[in-house]
């Protein structure tokens, strides 16, 4: 086995972060607990949600634009829960999401203007779980332009040339959290944040039900993460989140 060269990302606080979700509440859902966390221990946590959710209702009479417009709302509400810093929204449409070089290139210059230390991201090969849950095809697409983005596009001075016209330099982003993958090789203790992670679940009011029971699954999901660890060290706790870790560069 080749020696690792690198911190232990599941101990190792990131400085500064940036988010790429497909949709609100995404990162709630995943990596809620992990968010608090890092933000508890001093890491600077910016979100991009690429799309306002503008789909994401059974209501038969509300309208795309109002429906986008709470669930920002929501979101920005569940960040400030978390302590994340700041919020941007791409407004891409809901649940048509592709992975083309515009998408890439959009989140290039966003990794170029936050120039985090770590970037989370949707992971682009995780297709189904179980047998009773297939994956969005945004999250797929958010992902694949996500890891397109930080590699090597971000890094590259002559990939999409207009950015460095906008006064946005290359950056080399080396720590890669991909969340939701089945190849989970980085296991985070969230046991003293499971309910700070509801909480801000919570906050997405259009999504969740309104009793502690509608989010059970959410703590079971955690709980099911920390029995996979495969080297559980003594004292991790009963509730993780888990990630597929990259050391890139």
């Amino acid at each position: 086995m080749t020696e690792r060269r690198y911190p232990d990302p599941s101990t190792t606080t990131p400085e500064r972060v940036l988010m790429i979700q497909a949709h609100p509440d995404d990162a709630e859902f995943s990596i809620g607990g992990t968010m608090a966390k890092w933000a508890a221990a001093g890491a600077e946590i910016i979100y991009c949600s690429i799309t306002s959710g503008d789909k994401g209702t059974k209501d038969p009479d509300i309208t795309g634009e109002k429906l986008s417009a709470i669930r920002e709302q929501e979101q920005l509400e569940a960040a400030k829960v978390l302590g994340v810093k700041d919020v941007i929204f791409l407004r891409y449409a809901d649940a048509t999401l592709v992975p083309d070089l515009t998408l890439r290139r959009d989140l290039t210059r966003v990794i170029r203007q936050v120039r985090p230390t770590a970037l989370v991201c949707m992971d682009p090969t995780m297709r189904f779980a179980g047998d009773m849950y297939i994956n969005h095809p945004d999250h797929i697409a958010a992902g694949e332009a996500s890891v397109a983005a930080v590699f090597p596009s971000c890094r590259d001075r002559r990939t999409f040339p207009e950015l460095l016209d906008e006064g946005l330099e290359p950056i080399e982003v080396n720590s890669v959290y991909v969340m939701g993958s089945a190849n989970a090789d980085c296991f985070i203790d969230v046991s003293d944040y499971m309910d700070v992670k509801i909480e801000a679940l919570r906050k997405h009011v259009s999504q969740v039900g309104g009793d502690e029971s509608d989010l059970a699954f959410v703590r079971e999901w955690a709980q099911e993460n920390a029995k996979l660890h495969p080297n559980k060290p003594e004292g991790f706790g009963d509730y993780a989140e888990s990630f597929k870790y990259m050391h890139i560069g």
